[in-house]
């Protein structure tokens, strides 16, 4: 075997131009991680039905207020130099659920790509809940002040991991768990019931 099959060749680097271009002309949904595309794995039963379950019962709430809700088809940006799409750094994810409380701003003139996220909630999946946790919450942590609230929502038991932003910058963080726990998500003043999350979801016993 020569030297150069031993080594699998170097993914192709792709910058944020680009990206947004293949993007907006394909069938499915990729993510873009600091220069590579990610293709999008597809959803259990469960899965869409925690997010469907999260979209009724929230947007129901936020009816009368000034905040609205944007399902899974919506990115949002986090990363350096928003303006700019001669770069590959940064991150364009596409959560299951993002609110905007106020006007929301967009990326570019296309208005697909947010970048004034309030709230956050993502269903966990296999495949995603390692980024989820790790760099994803980081790069929201760090290039989007705006956020406020990010939730983490277990699509095989009921629970929900709920991160804040308190008033001096720090996260704290709250467990919710049992189909009797109820949270309050402070940003866009909405109270959250489990029962209403897992409803005639099919959860795994444990």
């Amino acid at each position: 075997m020569s030297s150069a099959q031993q080594f699998p060749k170097p993914r192709a680097k792709f910058n944020v131009e680009q990206f947004l271009a293949l993007e907006r002309a394909a069938a499915e949904r990729h993510e873009y991680f600091d220069g590579e595309i990610i293709a999008m794995a597809g959803e259990s039963p469960e899965h869409g039905l925690i997010s469907s379950n999260l979209v009724v019962n929230l947007g129901h709430q936020l009816i009368d207020t000034p905040c609205v809700v944007f399902t899974k088809n919506t990115k949002v940006r986090s990363g350096l130099d928003l303006v700019s799409s001669n770069t590959a750094s940064g991150v364009f994810s596409y959560p299951d659920l993002v609110f905007v409380c106020g006007e929301a701003e967009y990326f570019d003139e296309h208005r697909d790509v947010l970048v004034n996220p309030t709230a956050i909630i993502e269903v966990l999946s296999p495949s995603t809940e390692r980024f989820d946790r790790g760099e994803k919450f980081h790069r929201y942590q760090t290039w989007n002040p705006s956020l406020q609230d990010y939730l983490l929502v277990d699509q095989n038991k009921p629970q929900v991991e709920h991160y804040h932003r308190e008033k001096d910058g720090k996260w704290s963080y709250q467990l919710h768990a049992g189909l009797d726990a109820v949270l309050t998500i402070p940003s866009i003043q909405c109270t959250l019931k489990l029962a209403d999350v897992y409803r005639k979801v099919s959860l795994i016993a444990e």
